[in-house]
């Protein structure tokens, strides 16, 4: 599992432009507070890293625990909630998450049931803090999969903006709130991971080839696999390829790119597509359920 930073570095112009953009007070003191969900980015100040990214729970194991490292030279306030939040994507195969603190009536929701100890604490100095987590389902829990975002935030120190070319004096402060949501699963019964793919579209230019693909979970746990699109010249000639993870928890739209090169390249173009769920570095063998492997090949003219 990778660590990621949950705090993104704002240039002080940057930062500053925004608070400008936004601020239409006369006097006074103006509190922004940011929270903002980060894989990674440049930065300024220091970084509060978080392992793993995602937890695994079950009816065999129900507790769990994620480190919360702070490596900067002044303590930093964490707090943690749970909420709810699946990928979902527009027509252009645009992949986000929206998170939900409450109202949740997904059945697949686990946020009600899921404790997490200490839900706030302050993380000493080039220190780190367990977070302990533990499952407490309802009985007779369907077979499946659950999900619940945990998400830790952690509470920056004010930075003071300088606007000393107001005339006003106006005093500007910046509170910044660092949020990461980090998945958590919990499994119960019998697995089974199932992929459908429903539709495939194409979209081609003189410099581009880009594919719209349509998938469907079919199973009751998460689809976690491999996506792996290349494209080929009527010769059989490699053009490029790409490839990316993908979780498909319901219905999923993804787009990849295929740029074209320079170079004597004959139509019709050749895409093949393979979806599985072999060569998933990134999660545990233990924790990996197998699914079905997809290929698809589709002609560009």
């Amino acid at each position: 599992m990778n660590e990621f930073s949950i705090k993104e570095r704002i240039g002080m112009k940057l930062l500053t432009r925004l608070l400008q953009s936004l601020t239409g007070t006369r006097g006074g003191i103006l509190f922004v507070t940011a929270a903002l969900v980060i894989a990674a980015a440049a930065q300024v100040g220091a970084s509060v890293m978080v392992a793993p990214t995602v937890v695994f729970l079950s009816d065999r194991n129900r507790t769990g625990r994620v480190i919360v490292q702070n490596p900067a030279d002044e303590p930093t306030e964490v707090t943690v909630r749970f909420s709810f939040g699946l990928p979902w994507s527009d027509s252009l195969g645009n992949v986000q998450v929206t998170l939900q603190d409450s109202g949740v009536t997904d059945p697949r929701s686990a946020m009600d049931w899921l404790k997490a100890f200490p839900r706030k604490v302050v993380v000493p100095a080039k220190g780190s803090q367990t977070i302990r987590l533990i499952a407490r389902p309802p009985k007779d829990l369907p077979d499946g999969e659950y999900w619940a975002r945990i998400v830790i935030s952690s509470r920056e120190n004010d930075v003071a903006v300088p606007t000393s070319d107001n005339p006003e004096n106006i005093s500007t402060k910046l509170n910044m709130v660092m949020q990461m949501a980090i998945m958590v699963k919990f499994r119960t019964g019998e697995l089974v991971s199932n992929l459908e793919l429903k539709d495939v579209k194409t979209i081609a230019s003189d410099s581009n080839v880009s594919v719209l693909l349509d998938m469907s979970n079919r199973g009751n746990v998460s689809y976690m696999g491999v996506l792996h699109a290349t494209l080929y010249d009527a010769d059989g000639k490699q053009i490029n390829e790409a490839g990316s993870n993908v979780a498909i928890y319901r219905d999923l739209r993804r787009r990849v790119d295929l740029p074209i090169p320079e170079g004597d390249f004959k139509r019709p173009y050749n895409v093949k597509v393979m979806i599985s769920s072999d060569g998933r570095t990134d999660v545990p063998p233990d924790d990996l359920i197998k699914g079905n492997k997809i290929e698809y090949s589709v002609n560009i003219e």
